[in-house]
């Protein structure tokens, strides 16, 4: 699941909120803890990206330490069905269940139980002058509660070539306009907010994407688990076809492994929207190897990539911060053309360019609203953590994955109380 950023010194804490006055069960515990597997401090800093195994292991991705924690999760059953439900400003019953203001809080991923699918949240509390993090669980009765993960068994991996300097970005304005001052502000974070973007759990393996170093190589790590120490770290370079250039620093914003060609790649992709494979034997430590460019959706940021089942097929559902969702089917993958600048004209392409957008992109669908993060629940439902385009608030919806919506902001011809089809009409 993809992470986001927080810069912990951009916000201060608000005062501690009222007594909590919704019908939701509460669990409060700390984050520190000693694990029983291994003499291993807790000491999570923040908590980004996550990530299920199927037997319930929940992977933690911590940007600021430069580690991932494992989390056996264990459960004997799940729901028989799921329904479709909403739970309306999730992000303010967060922030009142941790005595914060809503906008003392950021939402950095999500992530459901592969048995009971409860859903996951990764969340960082902004303080005065630090952050704090924490995990949400938001069971399918809509009972909210802070996991205390200090009561679970855990592993705990350190990051190799962790970019630990105080490597900042660079600052710039948009072509030759000047940097505005949210774009001076994006120049203070540091580089290591990038080095765990996306994690995928694949047969007994945890690929890892983000950078490394700290001359910002972008990074797939790969390592066993249960973890033993040992990671592999291979450098990826990509042709973008909007940028017209090979690039080697941004990283893998999200990706999925899926059978392609007759083998096991990952699917992945990355800011101003190329998708590339990657095959997992290409994955070697040491290596330095150049995905393959098959699409491009062009500007725009991917948020998350989510494979499930439809029309009898494996599907990807891919979300942007800047376009409706994409779902691409897997089959169109297979045997598609890999491309490099001698493919295409030189020069940037902006997305009204006639080559624009290329490649098997599959099909936009319709999306009320902003989703900033996704999540299969069960076969065939979706939660999303959905900003309302209307009322700005903060959802968490969860709809089937034919049709992945709410339906209150559409006023349509079936809303009207006298609406009937006319049979005569209509075949």
């Amino acid at each position: 699941m993809r992470q986001h950023a927080v810069d912990a010194n951009t916000k201060r804490e608000t005062n501690m909120s009222k007594q909590n006055k919704f019908a939701i069960t509460l669990s409060v515990a700390l984050l520190i803890g000693t694990s029983a597997l291994a003499d291993t401090s807790l000491d999570i800093k923040f908590a980004g990206a996550l990530e299920f195994a199927e037997d319930g292991t929940l992977f933690v991705g911590d940007n600021y330490n430069g580690a991932i924690y494992a989390f056996d999760m264990p459960a004997t059953g799940g729901p028989e069905q799921i329904m479709p439900s909403s739970i309306a400003n999730i992000d303010a019953k967060i922030a009142e269940l941790l005595g914060v203001g809503v906008h003392a809080i950021e939402l950095n991923d999500m992530a459901s139980h592969p048995i009971t699918q409860d859903l996951y949240i990764s969340v960082t509390r902004i303080g005065s002058s630090a952050s704090r993090p924490a995990i949400i669980q938001v069971t399918q009765d809509q009972q909210i509660s802070l996991v205390d993960l200090a009561s679970f068994d855990f592993q705990k991996q350190g990051l190799m070539e962790f970019p630990e300097g105080e490597t900042t970005f660079g600052v710039r304005g948009m072509g030759p306009m000047p940097p505005l001052t949210r774009d001076i502000a994006k120049g203070e974070i540091p580089l290591r907010t990038l080095a765990i973007m996306d994690m995928e759990y694949y047969e007994g393996e945890l690929f890892v994407a983000g950078v490394a170093h700290d001359n910002f190589l972008s990074s797939l790590r790969r390592m066993p688990f249960p973890f033993d120490g040992s990671q592999g770290i291979t450098n990826v370079e990509m042709y973008h076809i909007t940028h017209d250039q090979y690039e080697s620093r941004a990283p893998i914003r999200a990706m999925s492994v899926q059978e392609i060609d007759g083998k096991p790649q990952l699917v992945a992709a990355y800011t101003c929207s190329p998708i590339v494979l990657v095959p997992l034997e290409d994955i070697q430590d040491g290596a330095k190897i150049a995905a393959n460019t098959i699409m491009d959706y062009g500007n725009g940021q991917p948020l998350d990539m989510i494979p499930f089942q439809m029309q009898d097929q494996t599907m990807l559902l891919v979300t942007n911060d800047s376009r409706s969702p994409q779902v691409i089917p897997i089959s169109g993958l297979q045997d598609a053309k890999v491309v490099d600048h001698n493919d295409f004209e030189r020069g940037g392409k902006l997305d009204l360019h006639p080559v624009m957008p290329y490649g098997p992109v599959g099909e936009a669908v319709m999306f009320d609203g902003m989703s900033m993060h996704m999540t299969q629940v069960g076969e065939g439902m979706l939660a999303s953590i959905t900003r309302d385009l209307y009322t700005g608030s903060l959802n968490l919806d969860t709809n089937p994955t034919w049709f992945p919506n709410r339906i209150h902001n559409m006023k349509a011809e079936f809303d009207f109380p006298d609406y009937a089809p006319d049979p005569t009409r209509t075949q």
